[in-house]
Order: structure tokens, then sequence, then C-alpha cells
């Protein structure tokens, strides 16, 4: 093995140098019988990094304009407070915040495919507040916090 190939495989992981030696991963969700591609297909990442920025600065605005009193340091405190009830409300209730709503994502859950019941929204959202939850993830790109919760992200 010559330097270019060993720094190609150090520099796209483990999977990729995994499925260079023949193992087969499948695709994502396969293992979830969720489809390949189209709708209930796994939510893309850079999509839900869009609806999470998306999510953040609309808490953000509520917060510096009805809770902060203008204050924008003030304001990022708010944000995160903003951003649980949102996630708690619009997910537990229509399975999708409005971030998610605008680029096409909803979550649901694993075992039927329906709307994620309550108790597990409250415990997706209490992870999420978290971050380092829903910083590592699975071979499915599911969060830790979609994990524990039963919960995917999905394409409408």
């Amino acid at each position: 093995m010559d330097n270019r190939e060993a720094i190609g495989s150090w520099l796209s992981g483990p999977r990729a140098t995994a499925e260079d030696m023949g193992a087969d991963f499948g695709y994502r969700g396969e293992r979830l019988g969720l489809p390949q591609e189209g709708p209930n297909s796994i939510a893309p990442v850079g999509r839900r990094f869009g609806a999470i920025f998306i999510d953040w600065a609309l808490c953000v605005l509520i917060g510096y304009g009805l809770l902060a009193g203008r204050d924008l340091q003030s304001a990022n405190n708010w944000a995160l407070a903003v951003f649980l009830v949102m996630s708690l409300l619009t997910v537990g209730t229509i399975g999708c915040t409005p971030g998610k709503r605008l680029l096409g994502l909803r979550v649901i859950a694993v075992d039927g495919h329906g709307k994620l019941p309550l108790w597990r929204t409250a415990v997706r959202t209490v992870l999420l507040g978290l971050a380092i939850p829903a910083l590592i993830w699975d071979r499915d790109s599911r969060g830790l916090h979609d994990r524990l919760s039963g919960a995917v992200q999905v394409r409408i």
C-alpha cells in the first residue's frame, strides 16, 4: 500500500476502509425497514443541520424580540429554552419543527412509522438539549437522542 492510499483510507474513515475490504453495511435505514430513497427514507445529514439552523435562528429571534428585552446575549440564553419548548410541542403534535417542515423532514417512531408518543418526544427533547447525544451517531445516521427515544428522522 503506498502512502496516498493509506492517507486516503485514514481521511475517509473506518467505514470506507471496511467497505474496501468487502464489508457490506447496506444503505442507511435498511436495518430499520425504511426505503433507500423517497418518502420515509433516512433524512440527509445536510438537511438536518439546515433544519436545526432554521429552528435555532427562529428561537433566537423569539428570545430577542419577546423575552430578552432586546439584549442579544440574554436572547441566546432564552433561545435554548424556546428551542426545547418548541421541539417538545411541535414534534410531539405534528412530528416536525418549523425548520424540519421547511426542509421536508419529520420525526417518526421506529416501531410503527407513526407519530412519536409524547413521553418519547420529551425524552428526545431533553437529550437534544444536552447536545452531546445529538453528536453521537450510528450507522443509520441516527443521533443517540433518536436511538434512546425510539425515533428516526425521515424525508416527507
